[in-house]
């Protein structure tokens, strides 16, 4: 009795141990172009005001661990969704002159969660690819949350994330020599469902 007693506490503690490490494995999210629209704010004439932009198509996928504390993401923009409400806008800025998206259609976003608080990350250290050239950029997670969407019952998680850069590093300098200012400043929405969940 006393060795059947043994097993069934090993046996147990063996469960326990699985669930533990289910639990803790890592979980992947693709991301929902229907939610998640990556928006920038540039400067126009050198302070005279200042131009907001969105792109409309995106996609991608975040793998998170929160037991552990970690996880990464990748995101691609079609720079061709480009919109800054006013058509001639939009078409300038697709020529060669600014994101040239015949030559360079997407920009890419890799990136690992750092920070973790109470199972969310405060920021991310990435690396932004634009117009062909490829520099780090650390995005501020302002907010983070993972949680049942109360529609369709499936794990959604969704960030606001800020950042900001000059745009000249990256190539697009159009208006430097008119005194417009390169300090660009993103805001990005994002919203991810559980892969697993999808179906």
């Amino acid at each position: 009795m006393k060795n059947v007693s043994l097993i069934r506490t090993a046996l147990g503690a063996a469960a326990a141990l699985g669930a533990s490490i289910a639990l803790a494995a890592p979980v992947r999210y693709t991301i929902d172009p229907d939610h998640t629209y990556p928006s920038f704010q540039a400067d126009h004439m050198g302070g005279l005001s200042n131009w907001r932009g969105k792109f409309n198509r995106s996609s991608g996928f975040v793998v998170l661990d929160r037991q552990a504390g970690s996880g990464t993401l990748e995101v691609t923009v079609d720079t061709s969704s480009l919109d800054f409400g006013h058509d001639k806008m939009n078409e300038h800025a697709k020529s060669d002159e600014i994101f040239d998206v015949a030559g360079h259609p997407t920009a890419v976003y890799k990136g690992t969660l750092k920070d973790f608080k109470d199972g969310a990350p405060t920021r991310v250290d990435g690396v932004l690819t634009l117009k062909g050239v490829s520099k780090p950029l650390e995005l501020t997670v302002n907010s983070f949350l993972c949680k049942p969407n109360p529609m369709t019952g499936k794990e959604v998680c969704g960030a606001d994330a800020s950042a900001s850069f000059d745009r000249d590093e990256f190539g697009v300098d159009y208006g430097k020599a008119y005194g417009f200012k390169m300090e660009t400043t993103l805001q990005i929405q994002v919203e991810a469902i559980r892969d697993d969940e999808t179906k």
